[in-house]
């Protein structure tokens, strides 16, 4: 299983997700600014991941004492705005030095890195169980999944992609489909690139397609991961994946949140109140470096939000959350 980045030598190493599937090249980040770079531009991506790594930015940044510290917090969080594990790592990090002198800065700061990423594994194993018994032994299923909620979003065995796994490991798996996920093809460089190489039954298939696959009755369940859960459960996630929940209720197919307790935000009591990233509109009118639409004005949000009343259960590492039946 590839990992998405790994620390060594006072260096921050990203394996960078905008060159897959064909290039694994790997940037070496020896400050915050570099991480958050790095976590802007997408080179890691996915709401577990960039909390880590934006903990990790912290570390880097250390040696220059507190204040610094405490600036370079500030450009992690605005880095990417929705995904709240993100400012919940680097606040959890700024709390854990508490009074800590300057001297211990650096160990303090990277034990509590180390923690909140190992956390994060532990609580993917318990999620994927939890979702796997959702699904009855002695059956294979075949599941749709959107953008990537697998080890590189993770820095574990997934969210979504971790119950997917489970799934696999208990023979309860026929097929999984995967979303292309416009505009940047997380879906097909990275969801499908991360189930090939675990040699787990996939099909890809354009984001436009999922209705007439679950007409056919060929869909069981959609399987997503999250970057924001509201108070009242409203799920931000990947653009996309609020069609495929209104799609899946057409149908009677279950949809299924997969996502840690850090991505649950107390401060937000509904959808309505998540702010939306809007990145530029080259994502949409070039794909690798190559223009592929006229310059035109172009909508470009990065998520969209899944209203409670058409989320199945949300699953946590610690429960199943059932919303509706």
């Amino acid at each position: 299983m590839i990992r998405p980045f790994y620390f060594k030598d006072k260096t921050f190493y990203l394996l960078d997700q905008r060159r897959l599937p064909l290039e694994e090249t790997w940037i070496a980040c020896t400050s915050s600014n570099e991480v958050a770079q790095a976590i802007k531009t997408l080179a890691v991506r996915g709401a577990p991941a960039i909390g880590i790594a934006a903990s990790f930015g912290l570390v880097l940044d250390a040696s220059k004492g507190r204040i610094h510290v405490e600036k370079a917090a500030e450009i992690l969080i605005d880095a990417r705005p929705t995904a709240v594990n993100l400012a919940w790592a680097v606040k959890r990090c700024l709390a854990s030095i508490g009074s800590t002198d300057e001297r211990h800065l650096l160990e303090r700061l990277q034990q509590e890195a180390q923690a909140i990423w190992q956390e994060e594994i532990e609580a993917n194993e318990s999620m994927a169980l939890l979702g796997a018994n959702l699904f009855e032994q002695g059956k294979e299923y075949s599941v749709l999944t959107h953008c990537n909620a697998g080890s590189l979003a993770t820095g574990g065995i997934g969210t979504a992609i971790g119950v997917i796994r489970k799934l696999h490991e208990q023979h309860k798996l026929k097929m999984v489909y995967v979303d292309e996920t416009r505009p940047l093809l997380q879906g097909a460089r990275i969801t499908a690139y991360e189930l090939n190489n675990d040699s787990i039954p996939c099909t890809l298939i354009t984001d436009s397609m999922a209705g007439w696959l679950m007409k056919q009755g060929r869909v069981d369940a959609v399987i997503v991961g999250a970057d924001r859960i509201a108070c009242n459960h409203d799920t931000a996630n990947k653009v996309g994946s609020y069609s495929l929940a209104v799609l899946a209720r057409a149908h009677g197919i279950p949809f299924y949140i997969a996502a840690p307790r850090s991505t649950f935000d107390p401060l937000t009591p509904t959808g309505d109140d998540i702010t939306i990233e809007e990145r530029d509109a080259d994502e949409v009118i070039f794909f690798h470096g190559i223009q592929s639409a006229p310059r035109v004005s172009v909508f470009n949000p990065s998520f969209d939000v899944v209203p409670h009343e058409l989320i199945t259960a949300i699953i946590s590492e610690s429960e199943v959350h059932q919303i509706t039946l």
